[in-house]
């Protein structure tokens, strides 16, 4: 709960505008009722007004008057909409008409374009949507941000002393390359600082520490710490590490003597999604550590994606957490 308090403080001071495009979802509801009843952040919903406020009437909500519910007929500017999400998918032959019909038809693509134009400083989705339909709207209506070259997540991992590790990724990117792999560093840092506000040290991490063994998969890691040396020359960064190296001082010391990184790392950064997916979950049901996420990073502006499974509160929280993510 600290780490959760922390960041729902964070997010009402901040006081962005954080669209939330499944209104017809009771979970939906209940967040954004919350949200503004709490001002942890202003909320859009999307859908027809009367439609939505009478639905949530029907489950006992009480929909605060400072909940926007704007559809795509309702909105004052959609015909920007349309033509920005249009210039956007130009080279992929997409048509005005054919843009209206996408924003006018799917709220996913509504939001993410509310978001690209400033309307909104946010989106969480996926609580009825898939993750690969969240993810396409994201990327398709706001974009990589400059110097991104993939969508990636991570788990912010907070321990049971106290500390908050970001361990990435772990829920979008299966196999990267040694380029993807540099950019899931550098994104991981970034969000690590925006939401945590300390600085990055980040451990590239494999099965081998400092060339104590020979692999393809080993070269994968070391070619991406180049990468992110060259790209980012004052982080924090050193790999290969194994994660006992990463983590514990005096192994760090003895595997990895006079690193700045080794035995004091907070941004660990796995080497594929098996390892980043078994890990996070390890350190959540054995080690006692509270997960928060997947937090979707490496976008120009923040959209980010729900269990479909997910609790109206892991709504509220993601929500704070995309209030903090910077652009």
């Amino acid at each position: 709960m600290e780490l959760i308090n922390t960041l729902r403080n964070n997010a009402k001071v901040l006081s962005k505008t954080i669209v939330l495009p499944e209104s017809e979802d009771v979970r939906t509801l209940k967040a954004a009722a919350f949200l503004s009843k709490e001002s942890l952040c202003k909320v859009i919903l999307i859908g027809d007004e009367k439609a939505v406020r009478k639905n949530a009437e029907k489950q006992s909500i009480s929909l605060p008057d400072d909940v926007q519910i704007i559809s795509f007929d309702s909105f004052g500017d959609s015909e920007t909409l349309v033509a920005e999400f249009q210039a956007r998918r130009a080279h992929k032959g997409l048509t005005l008409e054919q843009a209206e019909k996408i924003i006018s038809t799917t709220p996913l693509y509504f939001a993410a374009m509310l978001v690209a134009t400033g309307n909104a400083d946010g989106c969480v989705a996926g609580a009825v949507n898939t993750t690969g339909d969240v993810l396409r709207a994201a990327i398709q209506g706001i974009g990589l941000k400059k110097g991104s070259d993939i969508v990636s997540s991570i788990f912010l991992m907070h321990t049971r002393d106290g500390k908050t590790l970001t361990y990435g990724d772990c829920a979008v990117v299966p196999y990267p390359d040694s380029t993807q792999l540099a950019s899931i560093a550098i994104d991981s840092a970034e969000t690590h600082k925006s939401l945590i506000k300390e600085d990055p040290r980040v451990a590239m991490l494999s099965f081998s520490t400092k060339g104590s063994a020979r692999h393809e998969r080993v070269d994968i890691v070391t070619e991406a710490l180049k990468l992110v040396q060259e790209k980012r020359p004052d982080l924090k960064v050193d790999g290969e590490l194994q994660f006992d190296a990463a983590f514990m001082p005096d192994i760090g010391e003895r595997k990895a003597p006079g690193s700045g990184v080794a035995g004091k790392a907070n941004v660990y950064v796995f080497p594929n999604i098996d390892a980043g997916n078994i890990g996070y979950k390890i350190s959540e049901r054995l080690g006692g550590a509270t997960a928060i996420g997947p937090i979707i990073q490496g976008l120009a502006k923040p959209m980010n994606d729900l269990s479909r499974g997910c609790s109206w509160e892991d709504i509220v929280n993601t929500a704070c957490v995309t209030a903090q993510l910077q652009n």
